[in-house]
């Protein structure tokens, strides 16, 4: 693992990121748990193995497709159910034959984001995500629903609508009561923008132009941030730890392996395995053919996900491999982009030391 950290620390002086952490198990046992850099240029706080990150996008699969796996396994849900079943007012409209598995897969037809935040912040704090649904549901349509896998945080709004409508719970109360608190995973959570928690452990995102100030401990994703900071699509926080924790759990599922019976087999291996025509599963990325995040030396059998602040777990399902990496590559501005080059030579490092 000595080329990994040296790749590590040369990201940090090479300003890929302020600061990081790098975790990488295989058959469960963590193999490197690494801190790197700095949390906060301005305090010069340093990063620890406890620093909590922005996830970003990885509330995606972390979050709401793991709340949509256990509305289905309890039958409450199926993944062919259309929003036109479950929502009467779109029964009628272009939105009513788009399928939980469509927005699943990223191929519903909606767009790929939009930046409701800039209306929606003059409204009420109490309507604003029955108003950023509504918003959504109004959104045309830019290809035929099925015919092409566009990647959007729309979709996954429209879910954490269907979550909380199907469950009667709020996005982030289903998740902690029914996958983070019988995992024990107090350090995987949302947070309320209204109800900060203190910045002292979190890792600094950047300086916000509409915010004007630098966000530590604050959702990043403006969108996210009107809603109370609980959205399909971004407001996870979390340690390399507790997403680790929640991976093993999935992986000890998948292979019979030591597990907490919080995901039924069955299921689970659908949502894992690769859609019909995409290169995606359901709620998670698969290694591209080419040009993948993930290095070339993960399985085809892998399933990941990136985070816009510089976030990304790969786990090889046939290997047994997880790899954690959470940056903070957007302190304190979201135009560095270096974290795109790096990440794949950093996945192919760690592999052929693990391999």
């Amino acid at each position: 693992m000595n080329h990994a950290q040296n790749l590590m620390e040369s990201a940090v002086s090479d300003g890929v990121f302020p600061g990081g952490v790098l975790l990488a198990s295989k058959y469960g046992e963590i193999l490197i748990h690494r801190a790197f850099g700095q949390a906060d240029l301005i305090t010069g706080t340093p990063v620890s193995t406890r620093t909590l990150f922005d996830l970003a996008s990885l509330t995606k699969p972390l979050a709401t497709t793991l709340a949509i796996m256990k509305l289905t396994d309890r039958a409450l849900l199926s993944l062919d159910h259309t929003l036109g079943d479950i929502m009467a007012f779109c029964k009628g409209t272009d939105k009513a034959g788009i399928s939980i598995r469509h927005l699943l897969y990223h191929d519903s037809g909606l767009p790929d984001y939009r930046p409701y935040f800039k209306e929606i912040a003059e409204e009420d704090p109490y309507k604003r995500r029955a108003l950023t649904l509504a918003k959504v549901l109004k959104e045309p349509l830019v290809y035929p629903i099925g015919e092409k896998v566009v990647y959007s945080d729309l979709g996954f709004m429209l879910l954490r609508g269907v979550i909380e409508m199907v469950s009667g719970y709020r996005l982030d109360v289903l998740v902690e009561k029914e996958i983070y608190f019988p995992l024990q995973l107090k350090d995987l959570f949302f947070v309320d923008p209204a109800n900060p928690m203190p910045a002292d452990r979190f890792a600094a995102t950047e300086k916000c132009p509409w915010r004007q100030t630098i966000m530590r401990g604050i959702v990043h994703d403006e969108n996210a941030y009107t809603v109370s900071g609980v959205d399909g699509h971004a407001g996870l926080f979390g340690t390399a730890t507790d997403v680790h924790c929640l991976l093993a759990e999935m992986l000890g599922c998948y292979s019979d392996g030591p597990c907490h019976d919080i995901f039924q087999q069955g299921l689970l291996k659908e949502f894992l395995e690769y859609g019909k025509g995409t290169e995606r599963a359901l709620g998670f990325d698969r290694p591209a053919k080419n040009g993948s995040a993930s290095g070339c030396l993960f399985s085809d059998n892998s399933v990941g996900h990136l985070g816009f602040t510089g976030t990304s777990f790969w786990m090889d399902l046939d290997r047994m491999i997880v790899i954690i990496l959470l940056t903070n590559r957007v302190h304190p501005d979201r135009k560095n982009e270096k974290i795109r080059d790096f990440r794949p030579v950093l996945h192919d490092a760690v592999m052929r030391a693990l391999l």
